[in-house]
């Protein structure tokens, strides 16, 4: 008799961790969709990223984020008038962008600015055409731009900003990817290598 109430107890223990095991994961089922897929961690998780954010165009119009992320877009804040990071890594950008259109797979390349004094959306349009056809020039006011910055937790600060025509701009250089119906999901730091981006990306896409 004793042994059949140890049976009982461990086979009611064994029910009891599995059904424990199965409302874990499958409340987490959302939080670990693109698990195998992300080289990067942010503290608190993904959601702390992105959000509502209202910009100009390069051709003047005002847009929001739903406006801009309407497919899986790459996002990197920057401005024309810096001497070669925001060159390289927007050059960067759009090769993926290019390798992954190869592949089959549409994504946005967008470069929001950090200097809206000079960038105006004139500027903006023929900086983002020489570094590729589809990518998307953001500017504003100062405060749309502080206000995108932040939703992103991107980091800027004027040097100099005295001389009207040749400050420098200090900033971070993420990329941000961000899909129409997840928001931000993953963000690549500069020594990524556009076919490393365009692998990683790929997965996410698959996966959403």
């Amino acid at each position: 008799m004793t042994r059949l109430f140890a049976i009982a107890a461990a086979v009611v223990v064994v029910l009891g961790l599995g059904a424990t095991y199965y409302m874990v994961t499958a409340g987490s089922g959302d939080a670990d969709q693109f698990a195998q897929c992300r080289a990067s961690n942010v503290a608190g998780g993904a959601a702390q990223i992105g959000g509502p954010f209202e910009l100009v165009s390069e051709t003047g119009e005002t847009v929001t984020d739903k406006d801009v992320i309407d497919q899986p877009t790459l996002i990197y804040f920057g401005y024309t008038f810096c001497p070669d990071v925001c060159p390289m890594d927007a050059a960067r950008n759009a090769e993926a962008v290019d390798t992954l259109e190869e592949r089959g797979d549409m994504v946005k390349p967008v470069f929001i600015s950090i200097d809206p004094k000079r960038d105006t959306p004139e500027v903006m349009a023929e900086f983002t055409d020489y570094l590729h056809p589809r990518m998307l020039g953001l500017t504003g006011s100062e405060e749309q731009v502080r206000e995108a910055s932040k939703a992103y937790r991107t980091f800027f600060q004027a040097r100099d900003e005295g001389d009207d025509e040749f400050y420098l701009v200090d900033h971070s250089t993420m990329t941000y990817l961000s899909l129409p119906e997840h928001g931000f999901v993953e963000f690549f730091r500069r020594d990524v290598t556009a076919e490393q981006m365009a692998d990683r990306v790929q997965c996410f896409i698959e996966a959403s």
